[in-house]
């Protein structure tokens, strides 16, 4: 196996499985959430590993896990962070959405102001008629600022943690149990 294709290893140091799961959540255990400092540790490792690299998380123990929470560890690990992609899925796209209704809004606001200032220009002549004509067009634009904010920097982020945790979701878990004791 090459070193790219080789997946970039997290590596966690627990005392026993049930740390990794958020202990106030009644689900059953593959259903159940990470705790949130466990989440926010694996979620900052891979953040340092390359895009093109797929995960393996490494689950040092210090007590052995019964043998039902062991085998199910790797699956409520991938669908816990399958359900934070879907999450930042559904976000992504009431962002857009919301990026839609106002581009349609600041849009029809941003006409408004320059057929008013058509009015105003046509109206009167003068001074204050071209800085009132010039002030409605620098409203209407500002009334542009949302989404435009939207449509070219706030999706960004959004998509990046959609795809960390798409990937996150993918990750293979290995629980490493303690080494026996040596007399």
């Amino acid at each position: 196996m090459s070193p790219q294709a080789e997946p970039a290893r997290i590596e966690l140091r627990l005392r026993e499985l049930a740390q990794l799961f958020n202990s106030m959540d009644p689900s059953p255990f593959v259903d159940r959430d990470l705790d949130q400092d466990a989440e926010e540790f694996i979620h900052g490792w891979a953040r340092e590993h390359p895009a093109d690299r797929e995960f393996e998380l490494v689950v040092h123990l210090e007590m052995i896990p019964p043998a039902d929470r062991a085998a199910g560890a790797e699956n409520a690990v991938q669908r816990y962070f399958a359900s934070r992609g879907e999450v930042k899925r559904r976000e992504l796209r009431e962002l857009l959405r919301r990026g839609r209704l106002s581009l349609l809004v600041g849009v029809l606001f941003l006409s408004g102001c320059y057929l008013l200032g058509l009015l105003i220009s046509y109206l009167s002549a003068g001074h204050l008629a071209i800085v009132a004509k010039e002030g409605l067009a620098i409203v209407g634009w500002v009334a542009m600022w949302r989404p435009l904010q939207i449509f070219l920097y706030d999706w960004w982020p959004v998509r990046e943690e959609q795809t960390m945790f798409l990937r996150l979701a993918r990750m293979s878990v290995r629980l490493v149990p303690p080494a026996p004791a040596t007399a």
